[in-house]
């Protein structure tokens, strides 16, 4: 197995982005950008199968989330994340010479069209939108956020709480055996209390996140119209967000776009079957852009 190495990216407004990356360092680049309320760490075992598979994975915090920097202003509106997005993509650019392509879920998801469909400068060479599209539902959205919100502020007294927090939230995953892997979306604040590892503000601040308003909305399907990279939506078939009135929708804006189903999985479609997830997109990738042999 590939070596997992630190790496740090300058973001919109000059703020740290954390992340690591594994693979050969002449394979076609990947980033990986994690959900709303997620950590990079929701990549390692996709990251380390396409690593495998000959790609430079890199998976990084987004702002606000994990090791990278909160934002002084708390500026987290979609524009933000998808400034992030297309400065790291031009660093990997200049540094490797090759246009990375990107797995983007849920939030990340919304900067990959965000980008792709912006300007015409050649920062992608790929989408992989995971549970996301231009129009979601909107009780699927306010199921998500009032999960975020529910500990935002008092979070848990222990791993053991927070663990059942999240078993009630998604009563179709198994629970797992350890806290371990919880541990790396929390951070425990000065009064011992374990809190989501991402800035609050993200949600509550002034320029939190966007709604999705109308006008953001038709935003999001101008840019999706405009997309001529190669493309794949990847959904689950138990999410809350993607219907298939939406997926119709995506499809129509972007007919090139290839679509795939994962049976069992609801939003965080990684989390619930990787296995099944790290085959479609790897399978993408390999059809694109090629890969090395296996190290």
């Amino acid at each position: 197995m590939s070596s997992v190495r630190a790496l740090n990216f300058t973001g919109a407004h000059g703020n740290r982005l954390a992340g690591e990356e594994t693979g050969p360092s002449d394979g076609h680049p990947v980033i990986l950008l994690h959900g709303g309320g997620q950590t990079r760490h929701a990549w390692q075992e996709t990251g380390a199968r396409l690593g495998r598979d000959g790609f430079r994975a890199i998976w990084i915090d987004q702002r606000g989330h994990g090791d990278s920097a909160w934002d002084p202003q708390g500026r987290y509106r979609f524009a933000e994340f998808a400034g992030d997005l297309a400065c790291v993509a031009r660093a990997i650019r200049g540094d490797t010479g090759r246009v990375p392509a990107v797995v983007g879920a849920s939030l990340g998801g919304i900067a990959t069209m965000m980008v792709a469909g912006g300007p015409s400068e050649d920062l992608l060479s790929g989408g992989i939108l995971v549970d996301i599209t231009p129009s979601v539902n909107p009780q699927g959205v306010d199921r998500i956020t009032g999960f975020m919100l529910a500990h935002a502020g008092e979070g848990f007294a222990s791993i053991e709480e927070a663990a059942d927090a999240v078993a009630a939230y998604l009563p179709h995953r198994s629970r797992p055996r350890s806290g371990t892997g919880l541990l790396k979306n929390l951070r425990q604040a000065d009064n011992g209390r374990y809190v989501w590892h991402w800035d609050p503000r993200f949600l509550t601040g002034p320029q939190s996140v966007d709604a999705m308003t109308p006008m953001f909305r038709q935003q999001m399907v101008d840019a999706t119209r405009r997309i001529e990279i190669p493309l794949m939506l990847v959904r689950g078939t138990l999410s809350e967000l993607v219907q298939d009135s939406h997926v119709a929708e995506f499809v129509a804006l972007a007919p090139h776009a290839e679509v795939t189903d994962v049976r069992d999985a609801g939003h965080m479609v990684a989390g619930d079957r990787n296995d099944i997830f790290a085959d479609a997109v790897t399978g993408f990738l390999q059809r694109h852009f090629g890969c090395l042999e296996k190290s």
